[in-house]
């Protein structure tokens, strides 16, 4: 039987201003030589994925050139269901199956985790292929971490509904489930959605609640508050006040 390849995974920035100064912040120097040495690649979006191998060129000398590089695209089984599936993680795992190594990238932060990578991680497993996570930044972990809530019991919610009855309505089961199991409930939207969900927030949940939002996490804008909604309903009372949250990655945790 032919020797598999091993599957890293590679995580990446969580923001793509300045990436080659926020490498030696975020990412381990072992991380980045591995990096370096792949010339397999599985990314959700190629464009930021060679910029992302830029970035460590110029501080670990890539084994080729990106142009020479196999690099392949994966956005999971739902967004290739137009096409009639015809995209199947075994197929993007040949060079593995081959013998060599590959790197799995996400868009942001760590793949597999809100990342639609977890299918090819599996697929990986079932190959019997050795899978190597690196360490690099998870906007989740670093949003409890700097939370203050309850980070021994804690629950990942991925995105909420967008319609607005329903937003609030799977809000407040949140709160009452963190209520009851005394669990951080966390979870995330897509940037220019943060008002709407902040106010949804400040409109839904009762004023005793913690709210944490971690705004930019990692970057140079980094912006961490936790307060009860008492006190969001005062700093962000309507749309206008919380223009500054628009359209910049933020993670939501709450403590009932």
């Amino acid at each position: 039987m032919a020797t598999l390849g091993t599957l890293y995974l590679i995580p990446n920035t969580l923001g793509n201003d300045a990436r080659a100064e926020q490498l030696p912040w975020v990412l381990s120097s072992e991380t980045i030589a591995c990096t370096a040495k792949l010339r397999h690649w599985i990314a959700e979006d190629a464009k930021t994925a060679r910029a992302f191998l830029k970035a460590i060129d110029s501080i670990s000398p890539l084994a080729c050139a990106i142009q020479e590089m196999q690099m392949s695209e994966w956005r999971g089984t739902s967004r290739h269901a137009k096409y009639g599936d015809a995209v199947k993680p075994a197929d993007l795992l040949k060079p593995l199956l081959a013998g060599n190594d590959m790197g799995l990238m996400s868009e942001a932060g760590v793949p597999g985790v809100a990342d639609p990578g977890a299918e090819l991680v599996l697929a990986a497993h079932r190959f019997c292929a050795q899978v190597k996570p690196l360490v690099g930044p998870s906007s989740i972990l670093l949003g409890l971490m700097a939370s203050g809530l309850n980070g021994q019991r804690f629950a990942f919610q991925g995105y909420l509904p967008q319609g607005a009855p329903e937003r609030s309505a799977k809000l407040k089961q949140l709160e009452t489930e963190s209520r009851k199991l005394k669990q951080t409930q966390i979870w995330i939207e897509t940037p220019y959605r943060n008002t709407a969900m902040l106010l949804a927030c400040t409109q839904a949940l009762a004023p005793q609640t913690l709210l944490c939002l971690g705004v930019d996490l990692s970057l140079p804008s980094e912006m961490i508050a936790t307060l009860f909604i008492a006190e969001w309903r005062k700093r962000y009372p309507n749309e206008a006040a919380c223009a500054a949250l628009q359209n910049r990655p933020t993670v939501f945790l709450l403590l009932a």
